[in-house]
């Protein structure tokens, strides 16, 4: 085998409260092709996925070159790094005859993201409960909806991560494990209804406000016309809320809240149960 086309799904992580833990796979991918052969223009995502691969898979290194094509945005929250990082690792490890399992790769990319909650669902699908040494995967009904409201500026992780203080009031943090826990049992039963009032997050949504001013309004408008709940999509700038019924409605009311100057879409969307997947070899 030469070459390899890896398809990844796009994820929301954090959902709300459940900060570095909890994420959701969505119908929205990118597509990693990787062949070997020389390598084209290096990138450092690229370079640190190979190397880790070769090292922990322990194979042979070879030189390879990938390209990268499909709908998720850049630096909107919704998992376009994961995208590179598990295709790279997926494509090398069918290019090297499948020397890792799944689990094992889902275990890299953790590494390389530096925490798990997109890693689990873009590699398993379906909505995920992950630490870096593991994962829970339960699929999630298409009647659940996920009407995203996406900005059309970027906001990077790190930058994001340094506004979060170091410290945080112990009954926020018991409030903020309380909803992870409801959102936990809402998904893993099917009770979706549950999730109202479920979002509410200490952790770090009211720190990252300043970075999306409109995002209480945005959820405010959604939940106003329907939907269950709402939240900060990762790091953002992408806002989800997710809802059984009219996400159109939804959709038209979160769009609403953005204000003059700022442009932005709407994607209405179903989870993703699959995961990574090999389309072509």
């Amino acid at each position: 085998m030469e070459s390899v086309h890896i398809r990844v799904p796009a994820t929301c992580a954090n959902l709300g409260p459940g900060y570095d833990c909890l994420g959701v796979a969505l119908r929205l991918y990118n597509r990693v092709a990787v062949r070997r052969g020389a390598a084209g223009k290096a990138h450092p995502m690229a370079t640190k996925a190979g190397a880790l691969f070769f090292k922990t898979a322990g194979v042979d290194a070879f030189e390879f070159a990938w390209s990268i094509c499909g709908d998720i945005p850049q630096s909107r929250g919704l998992g376009s790094s994961v995208t590179v990082r598990l295709g790279i690792l997926h494509g090398l490890n069918e290019l090297s005859g499948r020397p890792m399992e799944r689990i094992d790769l889902f275990q890299l990319c953790s590494e390389l993201e530096g925490h798990p909650d997109n890693a689990a669902p873009a590699e398993f699908g379906g909505f995920t409960v992950a630490s870096e040494d593991g994962c829970l995967a339960f699929p999630v009904d298409d009647a659940l909806k996920f009407v995203l409201l996406i900005p059309d500026f970027e906001i990077s992780t790190p930058e994001a991560r340094k506004v979060l203080p170091p410290d945080l009031q112990h009954e926020l943090a018991v409030a903020s494990a309380a909803n992870a826990a409801r959102i936990t049992a809402a998904f893993a039963s099917g009770q979706y209804e549950a999730l109202v009032g479920a979002f509410d997050d200490y952790f770090h949504q009211p720190f990252r406000q300043p970075l999306i001013p409109f995002l209480p309004l945005a959820i405010e408008n959604g939940e106003e016309a329907g939907a269950l709940g709402g939240f900060l999509s990762g790091s953002g700038s992408t806002i989800a809320c997710v809802t059984l019924e009219e996400p159109e409605a939804v959709a038209a009311a979160m769009l609403q809240s953005v204000p003059s100057g700022v442009t932005a879409r709407t994607l209405v969307l179903q989870a993703d149960n699959q995961g990574v997947e090999i389309e072509e070899a």
